[in-house]
């Protein structure tokens, strides 16, 4: 068993003050057959009391409301989490395996994760790129699933803040080159058009000083799960040519990013904003005391770091959307 201490810190500075803030959560840890949610609290600045839901896929959904002005708003959430070690996932299926996929399709409800969605959809790119990398049945579904994690490693470059949040699967299939929420999308994508069900699943990596880890330390993750026989929901992670392990840490699963962003809101005022958010894992092999204050890294001033650029525009809205964090 592996046990993690995870903070994320996201931070809302505005220009001029504000007289309202109304945000939604995404970041307290699943719960289920490879991980537990042992502890987690969120702090919340300006004070507010917040409210707690779970979705219809079993994410924990935080939300509040900030009536009152101000000229900032701080989200701390902390969590310690353990998972357990993950079985061993094998190269290939059975020779039958398509048609038993085919059979747990029929008898399940997968259409959401079959189907087009806002950030996933056959774009001529896609299907340009489909074609370049031979993506259709063949094989068996896990082989298929191996060959695309490895080939969109490949042919991706790994560059932080070269799209953004909202950007299209075709800009960084054009260019070649994004962060792990264009790695994952682009992967839906291409499993969904081979009839494939898959989720996107919003997190964080453990880092490990031996493994060669592309993604950034210091912000949430991004990866995809995969429905194949016999073998359930298995995570794969293109960004770091991986099968999601005991260093993959899950906060929600969705069609993809647009269901499960960190945080989503508006504010009300005339203002510009920016966004900061750092994010610091800890692991250990004992488990932590639950009641600790985590600790701050002494680096967590270099963590901090800006997730976008204000926007520009000449006027504003009485009403705007809180900007939202990538998944780096």
């Amino acid at each position: 068993m592996n046990f993690f201490s995870i903070r994320h810190l996201t931070r809302f500075r505005y220009t001029q003050p504000v007289s309202e803030s109304i945000m939604e959560v995404r970041m307290r840890p699943r719960s289920d057959s490879s991980q537990h949610c042992l502890s987690y609290s969120l702090s919340v600045s300006p004070r507010c009391r917040v409210f707690s839901y779970r979705d219809h896929l079993g994410n924990n959904v935080q939300h509040f409301d900030i009536p009152s002005e101000h000229n900032q708003l701080v989200i701390v959430a902390e969590s310690v989490v353990e998972l357990h070690e993950h079985a061993a996932i094998p190269s290939f299926l059975a020779n039958d395996a398509w048609a038993e996929l085919d059979q747990l399709i029929e008898s399940g409800d997968y259409w959401e994760m079959l189907l087009p969605s806002t950030f996933v959809a056959e774009t001529p790119a896609l299907l340009e790129l489909a074609a370049k990398l031979d993506v259709r049945r063949r094989d068996d579904p896990l082989m298929l699933v191996h060959e695309i994690n490895q080939r969109l490693y490949e042919y991706f470059e790994y560059e932080p803040k070269s799209t953004r949040v909202d950007s299209p699967i075709d800009e960084a299939i054009v260019n070649r080159k994004g962060v792990c929420q264009d790695f994952a999308h682009t992967m839906l994508a291409l499993l969904r058009h081979a009839g494939i069900p898959a989720r996107y699943v919003s997190g964080y990596l453990s880092r490990d000083r031996d493994a060669h880890d592309r993604s950034t330390p210091d912000a949430s993750h991004a990866w995809v799960d995969v429905r194949l026989p016999h073998l359930g929901w298995v995570g794969f992670d293109p960004t770091n040519n991986l099968v999601a392990s005991r260093r993959h840490i899950r906060t929600a699963v969705g069609r993809d990013y647009a269901d499960v962003p960190p945080t989503r809101g508006i504010f009300s005022g005339t203002t510009e904003s920016e966004l900061y958010v750092a994010v610091h894992v800890e692991a250990s092999s004992q488990p932590p005391a639950l009641d600790r204050k985590l600790p701050i890294p002494e680096d967590w001033s270099v963590l901090v770091e800006r997730a976008q650029l204000p926007p520009e525009r000449p006027t504003l809205p009485y009403m705007d959307i809180q900007q939202m964090q990538q998944q780096q």
